[in-house]
């Protein structure tokens, strides 16, 4: 039973260590999550990616990364610095969003990437909330739900799969999860009116992947936070549904980290619904990893639940990964803040200054 596949890891540096390689070929996660640690440039990184790759098992790794647009976007030099999805929203127009979305892509698979967490499918309905703010479409779910399923279209249609986040909806927080464990007071029906909406939206649109955010809701499960709610996967399948993959946020964040050992949460999260979760530390996936082994021969991890999150990730690396071949780096060139792209820039900045007048 390969359980390394029920985890996604960071790894350290901008080059594959023999000791992290080793590591890698050992544990047989479904896949990689990059940040700007891992970054150079865009030869490097293709390096790096191919030489994660050869420690795959049958399938090619799921090569993940945030890539927003606007403040978040882990690659900055030489990709296309593209204006926050809240601007681009306000032009109303999802063409430029697909637009936006399929110059995204193209950069990415240029070097291997193969997994974007976007688009947010959060509601901005809270103004003072600063950690998702501007990464949202709008404050209006029907423009937020236009806009995300462009940008979906826009990754898959180039080779690179989506990711909804951050359900149930993390636009109505004032606390930051990557610090503290935010607190949403709306009712249910609040909830499935507003922000579940663009979930479904995502669903039908064939995203391959949603993110189950940290976020305690009370009225979804007063004791455990929707990462680690069977209620909140229940609800998330049921509403939407979603039959491919559900990820967790990165569960080192302290809304879980400073609540839960790395061992307790990441076998309460594949319990309670998660098919992967996820660790930007090495050590802190091996540690996982050692729990979800030892869970799985207590029988606190089922069978029949492990089989079938294989099959869900299975299925979506058997359709969208198949045609795996390594970068051939003189070829990347070209791919990067092409013409395509500095047109793009240029007619967003003409469409902004036509809405500011």
């Amino acid at each position: 039973m390969e359980l390394g596949s029920l985890l996604i890891t960071g790894i350290p540096g901008t080059v594959l260590s023999e000791e992290v390689k080793e590591t890698l070929d050992r544990l047989k996660v479904a896949g990689i999550i990059l940040f700007a640690h891992n970054y150079e440039n865009p030869a490097q990184l293709a390096e790096l990616i191919n030489e994660i790759q050869t420690t795959r098992g049958d399938y090619p790794l799921f090569i993940s990364v945030d890539h927003e647009g606007g403040r978040v976007m882990r690659f900055k030099k030489h990709f296309t610095q593209f204006p926050s999805m809240y601007e681009l929203g306000c032009l109303n127009s999802p063409k430029l969003i697909f637009e936006a979305h399929s110059l995204m892509a193209k950069e990415l698979r240029a070097c291997g990437v193969n997994l974007s967490y976007s688009p947010v499918c959060d509601v901005w309905t809270n103004k003072d909330n600063k950690v998702i703010g501007d990464r949202a479409f709008g404050h209006d779910v029907d423009i937020v739900e236009k806009c995300l399923s462009a940008a979906i279209r826009g990754l898959q249609t180039n080779g690179v799969l989506g990711c909804a986040k951050h359900f149930p909806g993390h636009g109505d927080t004032l606390k930051d999860s990557h610090y503290d464990l935010p607190l949403i007071k709306n009712s249910l029906e609040q909830i499935h009116a507003r922000e579940i909406k663009p979930f479904i939206k995502a669903s039908r649109s064939r995203v391959q992947f949603m993110m189950m955010g940290h976020l305690q809701v009370d009225a979804i499960d007063e004791e455990f936070p929707t990462s680690l709610s069977e209620k909140a996967y229940s609800l998330l399948r049921s509403s939407s549904k979603f039959q491919h993959i559900v990820v967790t946020d990165d569960m080192e964040m302290k809304a879980i980290a400073d609540r839960y050992s790395v061992a307790e949460a990441s076998v309460m999260a594949l319990n309670a619904g998660a098919d992967i979760v996820m660790y930007r530390n090495l050590e802190d996936t091996k540690t996982a990893y050692q729990a979800i082994q030892e869970a799985y021969k207590s029988k606190n991890l089922k069978k029949e639940k492990v089989l079938q999150k294989l099959e869900r990730i299975t299925q979506v690396r058997e359709e969208f990964l198949q045609n795996y071949k390594p970068i051939y780096i003189p070829e990347m060139e070209n791919s990067f803040n092409s013409e395509e792209s500095r047109l793009f820039l240029e007619k967003v900045s003409e469409l902004k200054e036509k809405s500011d007048k």
